[in-house]
C-alpha cells in the first residue's frame, strides 16, 4: 500500500466537522437525531439535511430545528419513484456537498441513527490519532428483543449510516459510485485504500441504527439481492460471495439472495466497475491467506490492522 496521498495530509488535528443527511419521509426519525445532535459535545459547523420527496413532516421538523439552531439547514433535490438505496441517495449527497464549505471531516449520516453525547468527539479523536485515516465509522449496534447487539464487519469495511471522510480523502474518491445499489459504500474504501488511506471502523463507539437493514427495500432478501449485484460490479471472486452468503444465511437464510443478485447480474452481463485499482485492492483483501482472518472478523473479532482506541 501507497503512503505518498497520505504525506500531504495537514498534521493538525480535525476539528471541524459537517453532517450531510440524505431523508425521504423520516420525520420521526429526525426528531431523535436533531435531539442526539443538539446534545453532542463536540457540535456540527452545519448538518444538511436533503429531501428527497418526503410526503410526511419531514421538511417541518429540519425547518423547526433550524429556528434555534443556524447550523441546520435543508434543501431539495429531485425524488425518485419510491425510497431506495444507491442513486437517489448519492445524488443527493452530491448535493448537500455542493453546499458546504471546506470542512476537516464530512459525514454521511442516515436519518435512522442515533448515538451518544461524546460520539462525534471520540470520532473526530480517531482522525487526530492517525493522520493516514481517510475513512471510518463507528460500531454499528441494533436492537435484537431487548439488547443492542453489534453487527459486525469484516477487513477495512466502514458502515455507511454514519460514514465520515476526513476531507482531502473524500475529494480524491468523488463522485461516489451509484452505477447499481448498495456499491456506493465499497467502491470509495475502495479507492481509498489503493491510494494510501486507511479505513475502518472505530470498535469501542458505538452508534445505534433503529431500522433493521433492507426494511425500507422491499424486504431483507431484496436488500441482500442488491449486495450481490453490487459484489458482481466490483469483481468479487465467486467463490467468496457464495461463502459470504452461507455465513451469513446461517443467521439469516435471504442472504442466499446474494448468490442469485449476484449471477443474475452476471448472465446479463451488467457492466462492472473499469477502476482497475479498485478490483486490484478487492481481489488482494479476499485473498485465500486472509480468509480464516475474516471469518474471524464476521464473528465479531476486530481487525488486527484497524484497532483503535
Amino acid at each position: 500500500m501507497t503512503t505518498s496521498v497520505c504525506d500531504s495530509v495537514p498534521a493538525a488535528a480535525p476539528e471541524t466537522y459537517a453532517l450531510i443527511t440524505p431523508a425521504r419521509d423520516e420525520a420521526d426519525n429526525l426528531r431523535r437525531l436533531g435531539r442526539c445532535l443538539i446534545e453532542q459535545a463536540v457540535r456540527p459547523t452545519t448538518w444538511i439535511v436533503v429531501d428527497n420527496g418526503s410526503t410526511d413532516d419531514t421538511v417541518g421538523v429540519v425547518r423547526a430545528f433550524a429556528e434555534t439552531q443556524p447550523w441546520i439547514r435543508i434543501f431539495s433535490s429531485p425524488p425518485a419513484a419510491t425510497a431506495q438505496p444507491g442513486q437517489p441517495i448519492v445524488r443527493a449527497f452530491h448535493a448537500g456537498l455542493a453546499e458546504l464549505d471546506p470542512v476537516d471531516v464530512v459525514v454521511k449520516l442516515d436519518a435512522d441513527v442515533s448515538m451518544d453525547p461524546d460520539y462525534f468527539e471520540k470520532l473526530l479523536a480517531a482522525f487526530a490519532a492517525d493522520p493516514s485515516l481517510g475513512i471510518t465509522s463507528g460500531q454499528c449496534y441494533e436492537q435484537r428483543g431487548d439488547e443492542w447487539r453489534p453487527t459486525h464487519v469484516t477487513g477495512s469495511h466502514v458502515r455507511g449510516a454514519t460514514r465520515a471522510w476526513r476531507w482531502e480523502c473524500l475529494q480524491a474518491v468523488l463522485p461516489l459510485d451509484d452505477t447499481v445499489p448498495c456499491v456506493e459504500d465499497l467502491v470509495d474504501e475502495l479507492k481509498a485504500a489503493a491510494l494510501g488511506w486507511r479505513t475502518g471502523i472505530v470498535p469501542r463507539l458505538r452508534f445505534y441504527h433503529h431500522r433493521s437493514v433492507g426494511e425500507r427495500d422491499g424486504g431483507t432478501s431484496v436488500r441482500w439481492s442488491y449486495q450481490g449485484r453490487a459484489a458482481y460490479y466490483v469483481g468479487y471472486r465467486f467463490w467468496y460471495l457464495a461463502a459470504r452468503a452461507g455465513f451469513r444465511a446461517r443467521a439469516n437464510p435471504a442472504a442466499l439472495s446474494m448468490i442469485s443478485g449476484y449471477l443474475g447480474a452476471a448472465l446479463r452481463r451488467q457492466p462492472r466497475c473499469s477502476n482497475a485499482a479498485v478490483r486490484g485492492e478487492l481481489r488482494r483483501r479476499q485473498s485465500l491467506r486472509y480468509f480464516s482472518t475474516r471469518i474471524r472478523e464476521a464473528r465479531g473479532r476486530p481487525p488486527t490492522s484497524l484497532r483503535m482506541t
